[in-house]
């Protein structure tokens, strides 16, 4: 079994995306591209964006800490502190209203 604390990671990441031009960093913390299931732990700053993408096979974002968008080109949706949002099969950003971290999980088939 592994364990990590995903609040020391937290701690890491956003003294990285603070650094960065992009406002963002992240870690896999579980899986990866070899593996059906991936997890990663994302931290964005205020204001950062993950610029529109191709959805990655079914995902699913759990809100950590802050506030977040979740934009496709029809809809939006806020995510706070404690929510679920479940990604769309569409072109989506993701935006950061406040500093904010969150767990993405992708299973890719």
């Amino acid at each position: 079994m592994n364990k990590m604390s995903l609040v020391a990671l937290t701690r890491e990441l956003r003294a990285r995306a603070a650094g960065s031009e992009r406002k963002v960093a992240s870690s896999t913390v579980f899986g990866g591209h070899e593996k059906t299931l991936r997890q990663t732990l994302v931290v964005v700053a205020a204001g950062g964006e993950l610029a529109e993408h191709e959805s990655p096979g079914e995902a699913t974002v759990q809100v950590l800490s802050g506030r977040i968008t979740l934009d496709t080109s029809e809809n939006s949706w806020e995510g706070r502190t404690g929510d679920l949002l479940v990604i769309p099969p569409a072109r989506h950003s993701v935006t950061a209203v406040e500093d904010s971290s969150f767990l993405l999980t992708v299973a890719k088939s």
